[in-house]
C-alpha cells in the first residue's frame, strides 16, 4: 500500500466531493424529518443533492476508472478523521481535567 496521498489532485476531489455528498444527506435527513413546510422541501432537495452528487462519483470513479482507488480513499479518510477525532478528545479531555482541578 502507498504512502496516503490527500493532495493529490483526483484523491483530495474524491474526498471533498464525497465528504460533501454525506453531509448533504445527514443535514438533508435531519431538516426533512424535523422541519415543517418548507424547510422540510429544503430538506428533500438537500437530501437528493447530496445522492446525486455521492453516486456520480462515485460511478465516475468506479472499479472501472483508471485514476482513482476509490474504497482505499475511503477506508484512509476514515482512518485520518478518525485518528483527528481522537487526538481533539483527548486534548478536550486533558484541557477538561486541567481547568475542573485548578
Amino acid at each position: 500500500m502507498s504512502a496516503f496521498a490527500a493532495f493529490e489532485a483526483w484523491t483530495f476531489v474524491t474526498i471533498l466531493l464525497l465528504t460533501f455528498s454525506l453531509f448533504l444527506v445527514i443535514t438533508g435527513a435531519f431538516t426533512a424529518y424535523f422541519g415543517s413546510g418548507k424547510s422540510r422541501k429544503i430538506g428533500v432537495g438537500l437530501l437528493v443533492g447530496g445522492l446525486i452528487v455521492g453516486i456520480l462519483w462515485a460511478w465516475y470513479t468506479g472499479p472501472y476508472s483508471a485514476g482513482v482507488d476509490l474504497v482505499g480513499i475511503i477506508v484512509q479518510s476514515i482512518g485520518v478523521i478518525l485518528a483527528a477525532i481522537i487526538g481533539a478528545a483527548a486534548a478536550i479531555g486533558l484541557f477538561l481535567l486541567a481547568i475542573m482541578k485548578s
